[in-house]
């Protein structure tokens, strides 16, 4: 069998992932924690349906994997890109983030230091910032409005929302609701932490003080036309 030139084998390994604590690898778990998932120990698949999320995750573990569009039966096209690294697949399952964990995973163990950009992950990941305008309920009046925006986490396992509901009080001093939505014909529940309009005005600037952190495009435009268009607190 000829040799091949290193610069042109397809079988050569990439660099190892680090596994050194940063705000960029802590988002990048946040990501990994709610898309992410692991098939066999060995490798990592990440799908989504932004394709600008996986190259973002791609770009934070310092990966050129190659990204595949797949268009499933109704005709929806969303992105997956695999990563093979052994060492750190098992270094994700020693923080809390095993294979099969859609509806087990519970705590993440991040630094208090770093639980702002894994938050910020988790919102990009399955989350929303929702900033909308709706018609109070009164029969006084049929012309009075109110905006409010809304911050939120999504995750099919209770255990997780109640770690991330506790850490953002400890670390963050901000209290959330958890809802609840019953799953119907064979879906599993949905947990959905919420944090109102007050929480939203303390977290969102928290999450997005710095400006060349890495981010999902669509989310963060909600806030910055909120914030562009409000008179925010001081504190913000």
């Amino acid at each position: 069998m000829p040799r091949v030139a290193p610069s042109t084998d397809r079988r050569r390994k990439t660099p190892p992932t680090s596994i050194e604590w940063t705000p960029t690898l802590a988002y990048a778990v946040g990501l990994l924690a709610t898309d992410g998932c692991q098939t066999d120990g060995r490798h990592l698949a990440f799908p989504s349906a932004d394709r600008e999320l996986v190259e973002t995750l791609l770009r934070c573990l310092g990966k050129a994997n190659r990204i595949s569009e797949i268009r499933s039966r109704n005709g929806t096209v969303y992105y997956k890109t695999q990563i093979g690294d052994v060492a750190f697949c098992r270094w994700l399952a020693g923080i809390g983030i095993g294979p099969h964990k859609s509806l087990t995973i519970g705590g993440i163990d991040v630094p208090d230091c770093h639980r702002v950009p894994l938050m910020r992950g988790l919102l990009d990941g399955d989350g929303s910032i929702i900033n909308k305008v709706a018609r109070a309920d009164t029969k006084r009046r049929d012309d009075y409005y109110w905006e409010y925006l809304r911050t939120q986490f999504v995750s099919a396992s209770r255990a997780h929302v109640e770690w991330l509901r506790g850490r953002a009080l400890d670390v963050l001093g901000l209290d959330g609701y958890i809802a609840l939505r019953r799953g119907r014909d064979g879906r599993h529940d949905r947990y959905t932490l919420r944090f109102g309009k007050r929480a939203s005005l303390v977290l969102l600037p928290l999450l997005y003080a710095d400006r060349n952190a890495p981010r999902l495009t669509r989310k963060w435009r909600v806030w910055n036309t909120y914030r562009s268009t409000h008179p925010l607190p001081s504190r913000c």
